[in-house]
This record gives structure tokens, sequence and C-alpha cells, in this order.
């Protein structure tokens, strides 16, 4: 019985870890096009990633609206916004709760960007942006993309509190400014 359990168990670990595989595959790398999706955002109305093209944009991941984490990387990215609008960049939040949820998170914490909807995690499968394992949730991972529609960072488990700060540098650094 006890080899039967280990087959089993070795099994099923070479099947999260083929699993891990592909995706990794399926992840976007610095330098790659970003794919043009077109998304709904917190109030209904589409938003076209390829009306950005000309300005950087920030996409942000994150597990959920109303968590503490995503409360602290929303308002910090909220109180930093003027810096980073002023670098010629559009932010978008993304994450898998529906409108409903979005437009209040929106409201209550006066997000000036819009927060975009992917109750499928569509739009986090076309970045390469997991899900918590068992969770209908993304990973909190941003995505920079430049201004020719380039990737031009991908940022891992980010710090809710430091994001805004990185993201001011990086495009600073690759603005010039």
């Amino acid at each position: 019985m006890k080899n039967i359990h280990k087959k089993s168990l070795l099994s099923a670990v070479s099947v999260i870890l083929l699993s891990l595989s592909a995706w990794q595959a399926l992840a976007l790398a610095t330098g790659d096009p970003a794919p043009m999706i077109t998304a709904v955002n917190q109030s209904g109305a589409p938003v076209k990633l390829a009306d950005s093209l000309g300005k950087f944009v920030l996409l942000y991941f994150y597990p959920m609206d109303e968590t503490p984490g995503c409360t602290k990387e929303a308002c910090t990215l909220r109180d930093k916004y003027d810096k980073i609008k002023a670098l010629n960049t559009v932010v978008y939040g993304v994450s898998r709760q529906d409108q409903k949820s979005h437009q209040e998170f929106k409201n209550k914490h006066k997000l000036p960007f819009d927060l975009l909807v992917d109750t499928d995690g569509e739009i986090a499968k076309a970045f390469g942006v997991g899900s918590m394992l068992g969770m209908a949730m993304s990973h909190r991972d941003s995505i920079l993309i430049g201004p020719d529609g380039k990737i031009r960072k991908i940022y891992r488990d980010v710090d809710p509190g430091q994001h805004a700060d990185q993201i001011i540098a990086d495009i600073s650094a690759a603005s010039g400014k």
C-alpha cells in the first residue's frame, strides 16, 4: 500500500511541475509585445489597451478588493498618481472581482484610475500572471508596458507599500526624466 501511495504522490507532483513549466513557457518576457486586450472597467465601459499606445501603461494585478494589502497598494498608487501621470503613464488595476465590487472599491478610496474586471482570469492569463493556489485570485504582480507597446518590466510579488515608488523610479529611468 505504501508503494502505491508514493507512486500516486509522485504522479501528482509530476503533473503540478509540468503544469507550472507550461505556464512559465506561456509567460511574457521583457521586450515582448504586450497583448492588446480589451476589458471592461468598474463602470462597464470598454478599455482598450491599444488606445494607450504612446504612453507607459502600468497593469497592476491584485488579489482582491478591500483586503489590507490590496487597499494599501491602491491607495499608495493613488497618493503618487500625480507623479505617475506626469510621467506619461496610465494605471489600470486588475483583479477577479466584478464591476460592482470594483466601483465600490474605487469610490470608497477615491482611486483616480480604472479597475479592470477579470472575473474569468483571462487578462491575467494573457499576461502570464498566475492565480493563488486553489483560489480565484491573481498574484500581486505588475506589468509595465512602454509607449511602443512592448513589455518594459515585469514585477513579481510586489510590496504594496513600495511599488508606487519603484514604478516612478523605473519610468523616470526609462524616459530619461
